[in-house]
């Protein structure tokens, strides 16, 4: 609901009125009691955002957002695990590993 300026015609008593867009504008000033009241144009107030539903990349350009899509993408690519083979059991898959590690040890100590 916006906050609306009103001034009276008659004793020129300006206030602000918390009311619905709806609701038709008030013509008794609460000053003097006349019926004089005139609602006035004002510059209104601005957007704020609050609340869980805005957020500053709802409105990215849409370069912006192919690139963080590709990042994400990226992102979890580089995050997933390799799928072991389902006939090969973890004590093989980790001497293979080890035996390529002690190579390149002897490989650099050599050179």
């Amino acid at each position: 609901m916006p906050t609306y300026d009103y001034e009276c015609k008659e004793c020129g008593h300006r206030w602000e009125l918390f009311q619905q867009m709806k609701d038709s504008p008030k013509r008794k000033c609460p000053e003097c009691g006349r019926l004089r009241a005139r609602r006035l144009i004002g510059p209104g107030a601005g957007i704020i955002f609050k609340g869980s539903g805005f957020y500053q990349t709802d409105y990215r350009s849409q370069g912006y957002k192919d690139a963080a899509k590709a990042d994400k993408q990226a992102e979890k690519l580089a995050t997933e695990k390799p799928k072991s083979d389902s006939g090969s059991s973890k004590s093989d898959a980790k001497p293979k590993s080890d035996s390529g590690s002690s190579k390149s040890k002897s490989d650099s100590g050599s050179s």
